[in-house]
């Protein structure tokens, strides 16, 4: 089978075709996600084989027999960027009928983190929504969820204004850079940035605002900065809640399907050949991705 080797430079290589044992679902890919993660994990000169995909199940051990033949997404812990990969009931979904891989891959995880923000700081009807990193596979995807649950006001925050026109087209009212003025106090702050945007972050915030820190870029607060108007800054990881609130993920899946089929939310995923897998890591690594950024493995 094909397999993209990222020993140095991204190349197509050779391998062996894996087989699954018991627990163990054989997918071929269809469609394979490029994200920061896979960025920082090859300028670290760190190996790279997990991500998330989107396939279909060719083979199957004796007790998950159920699965084979079914469309799914989700993740995969070796063999991503391969035509063939190994994978575990527990970190995939089945695709809904009627729903293309592109899309599927888009909510896999990147739609998941993105519902899963808007209902952990309790988004309601006529309130204002402020997201950083908004132009990204998780932020247009917030645009969009907040919208859904009746934000009255989504502030974008982008690093070029060029992306202004994608965003307004998603949902957000107001656009704006990280150079600018964010405009009036909003109810919710959804930061996928982290560092000095953080403490921007909470200034922006109202009384009893609440901000969501979900990047990996760390950040502080000062926090004599959240007494005098009863703010919260509350961390989200979807790793833990995975491992602990299971049964939240699969109530927010559910909502990602149905808003899907509704017409509220529309992912936006730009898939180049697999080929072409150092263009999709440039788009990435520059920022000048509109939403999802994926590679076609098969």
């Amino acid at each position: 089978m094909r397999k993209i080797s990222f020993t140095g430079r991204p190349e197509l290589t050779t391998a062996e075709q894996p087989v699954p044992g018991p627990g163990q679902l054989l997918i071929r890919i269809e469609l394979t996600g490029v994200g920061l993660g896979l960025v920082r994990m090859i300028n670290a000169g760190n190996g790279v084989d997990g991500g998330e995909i989107a396939g279909t199940v060719v083979a199957a051990g004796a007790d998950v027999a159920e699965w084979a033949g079914k469309r799914v997404c989700g993740l995969v812990f070796e063999g991503a960027f391969a035509e063939y990969a190994l994978a575990v009931p527990q970190l995939l979904t089945e695709i809904p009928d009627g729903v293309d891989a592109a899309d599927a891959l888009a909510l896999a995880r990147g739609g998941l983190i993105a519902q899963g923000l808007v209902r952990t700081a309790r988004v309601a009807r006529g309130e204002s929504v402020l997201i950083t990193g908004a132009a990204s596979g998780v932020g247009h995807l917030a645009v969009q969820a907040a919208k859904a649950l009746g934000a009255s006001r989504v502030v974008a925050v982008v690093s070029n204004s060029d992306k202004a026109e994608f965003l307004r087209d998603c949902g957000a009212d107001t656009v704006v850079t990280y150079d600018e003025p964010w405009g009036d106090p909003v109810d919710v702050v959804l930061d996928g940035v982290g560092g000095d945007l953080v403490q921007r972050g909470v200034d922006a915030l109202g009384t009893q605002g609440r901000l969501l820190a979900f990047s990996a870029g760390g950040g502080a607060v000062d926090a004599n900065s959240l007494l005098a108007g009863l703010k919260t800054v509350t961390g989200f990881s979807m790793g833990l809640l995975s491992r602990t609130r299971a049964d939240l993920l699969v109530a927010w899946r559910a909502e990602l399907w149905e808003l899907l089929a509704a017409g509220r939310i529309r992912p936006r995923t730009t898939v180049l050949p697999v080929g072409e897998i150092e263009s999709a890591i440039e788009i990435v690594a520059s920022r000048r991705n509109l939403g999802r950024v994926a590679v076609r493995i098969a």
